[in-house]
């Protein structure tokens, strides 16, 4: 028997222009919310260990052929001339929602009443946020305790006087 894998997959402009902080970016410089989009993907990926697929609209850039390229360990698709991403993920849907658990973030409500459809889970982009911020929270509240408690084990096995010397050096 297999192991039961988890996809998500992003609708990649819908999702920018969805999420306040990407949002932003993208309103100086499209190439950088990808780029931003991207990196919190990848940081995302490595809270919830999870394959993310992020899928980039060429519907109307002419003569593009569909790229597929792996970033940061984020697999990230761009269409082929008159291709929509929303095609783009239903195909994708049937293929990976047969033997894997499959969700798709997207605002687009028709976009989420064919992924209902097709057995997978939709997420608005707003769920992907909030998902995202209590994750890395969590992630860095444990950082945090795990730095005291390291902090604290060597300041009781260092002698005191050692101590004092790191101190002082560490404050000049």
């Amino acid at each position: 028997m297999w192991a039961l894998k988890e996809y998500l997959i992003l609708d990649g402009y819908n999702v920018i222009n969805g999420w306040p902080k990407v949002q932003k970016i993208s309103e100086v410089n499209l190439d950088e919310a990808r780029s931003a989009l991207i990196d919190l993907m990848a940081e995302y990926k490595s809270f919830k260990g999870i394959e993310i697929i992020i899928v980039f609209d060429a519907y109307l850039v002419k003569g593009t052929k569909k790229l597929k390229e792996s970033i940061k360990d984020v697999e990230v698709v761009y269409t082929k001339e008159r291709e929509t991403a929303d095609s783009y993920i239903e195909r994708l849907i049937k293929e990976l929602s047969e033997r894997n658990h499959v969700s798709v973030v997207t605002n687009d409500w028709a976009e989420q009443q064919i992924i209902l459809g097709s057995g997978a889970t939709r997420i608005t982009v707003r769920e992907l946020a909030l998902d995202f911020d209590a994750a890395k929270g969590k992630i860095n509240r444990r950082s945090e305790k795990l730095g005291k408690v390291i902090s604290n084990s060597i300041s009781k096995n260092i002698d005191h006087e050692i101590l004092r010397k790191l101190e002082k050096f560490r404050k000049e």
